[in-house]
This record gives structure tokens, sequence and C-alpha cells, in this order.
């Protein structure tokens, strides 16, 4: 089981670290794009305030939200406020999930996501410290994958790993930074291909940030993953 009364003080450092860089911006930067096709820095601030009332509905059995299309409306409206109302939109909530957290007492049930995606409670806590650290990224505030703490990228990396594991569309594969290994693509008893590359890169190609262009790999091209 994960530790997550730790994943939850790391998404609570996170979520500072994200606050307090946003504070610096003002009101037209919240306008600019950001890194996300199609979505400004408030786009993006607004899921991540939407994100943490999702899964305070996760933890409390609920669904994750009312809709696809209800989740999308509200990114929408709130996509355009100003700075300071952002901000505190991010904080509140992060506080109401922190609340629902410390309020939870079985963390081995399994819970239901977004798109009858299930898991562990014990992993919600890590899954929203994901969309914390990437998501700074996303806002192109100069946060990078590189500047992301050691241990979230290591996990991140395994994370996304497992999700492609035993997907049909993605041949079976070797990740490597040269110290550590992991696998992942269709099952088979020995990877074709092997995907050589400092963390920060290999989790921007899992992810989807970065198109894998500095990346080694022998064996044969490097694959196209699906979207996440």
């Amino acid at each position: 089981m994960m530790d997550h009364a730790r994943d939850l003080a790391s998404v609570q450092h996170a979520t500072d670290r994200l606050l307090g860089a946003v504070a610096t911006l003002d009101n037209a930067a919240v306008t600019y794009q950001s890194r996300l096709p199609g979505w400004s820095r408030g786009h993006v601030l607004a899921h991540l305030a939407r994100n943490a009332d999702a899964l305070v509905n996760v933890l409390r059995g609920r669904p994750m939200y009312a809709s696809a299309e209800a989740r999308d409306a509200d990114i929408e409206r709130d996509a355009p406020r100003s700075l300071r109302v952002h901000l505190a939109d991010v904080r509140e909530s992060a506080a109401r999930f922190q609340k629902a957290a410390a309020a939870t007492e079985d963390w081995s049930r399994t819970v239901e996501l977004r798109n009858s995606v299930t898991d562990s409670a014990s992993r919600v806590p890590f899954r929203r410290w994901v969309e914390v650290e990437l998501h700074h990224v996303d806002l192109g505030i100069g946060y990078e994958l590189e500047d992301l703490p050691a241990e979230f990228t290591e996990r991140e990396i395994g994370f996304l790993a497992e999700r492609f594991t035993g997907h049909p569309d993605v041949p079976p594969v070797r990740l490597t930074d040269g110290t550590r290994t992991w696998h992942t693509g269709r099952e088979a008893a020995e990877p074709r291909l092997t995907v050589t590359g400092s963390r920060p890169d290999l989790l921007g190609w899992l992810s989807g940030r970065r198109d894998g262009a500095v990346l080694t790999v022998t064996g044969g091209p490097l694959p196209a993953l699906p979207p996440l």
C-alpha cells in the first residue's frame, strides 16, 4: 500500500510551491497560453481547483464529476477569473482535499475515478500530487520537469509505465536512465525496444510533454504513445 500520509504532505508542499510561483504573476499573465493546447494558464488553474474538489468526491464515495461535459464547462467558466480569485480557489480547494483525506479511515478500499477507472484509495494522494506537479510545469512560468522532486519523477515514470503495460498499441519497451529499468507496452518475453534517457526526458515523453527526440532508442523507432 502507498504511504498516503507522506504523499499528502508532498501534495501540500507542491501546492504551496505552485501558489508561491503563481502569486508572482499578474492578471494579464493568467490569460496567456499555457503549454497545454487550447488552454490558457487560467484554464490550468481552474482545472487544478476543480480536480481537488473532484477528488474530494472520490474519497467520499461520490462520482468524481457529474459528467465529462460538466467538468469541461466548469473549467471554461472559471478560466477567465482574476489572479486573486484563482489563487484563493486553488488554495481553498486544496484545503478541502486535505480535510477530506484527514477524515478518510479506510485507505485500502477501491474507489472509482473518471471513465470507470478504479484504484486504491491509498493512491489518490499520489494522483493529486501528479496533478499539481505536472500542471505547474504546464503553466510555463519557469518550473520545468528537471525541477520536479526526484522521488516524484521516479514514481511517476513507474506509474505511467504501468499505465501503458499491456496496451495493444504500444510495443514491448524497456525504459532506462542508466541506473534503473522499467518495462511497458505489450507483454513479451524480451522487449524489442530500449529507450534510454534522463528521468525528466523519460517522464516528458511518457506524459506527452516532450516528443522524445533527445531519447536514445535501440531496436527500432521510438513508438508513438496513445493519449493519457
